[in-house]
């Protein structure tokens, strides 16, 4: 994870730390927009759908 968090910071994304990433992942708490980043940097997306 401290891999990742790195990386994304050398490309000016605003993202916790690892130890801050890891608490609110932790938590439940973690924000939408820092999903979005992590997924887009790994190449998946979050696709929201109705339920069927």
């Amino acid at each position: 994870m401290r891999k990742v968090i790195d990386i994304l910071k050398n490309k000016g994304i605003k993202i916790p730390c690892s130890s801050g990433l890891s608490v609110q992942l932790k938590n439940k708490r973690v924000r939408f927009e820092t999903v979005q980043q992590i997924l887009d940097y790994l190449g998946y997306e979050l696709v929201i759908k109705e339920k069927s």
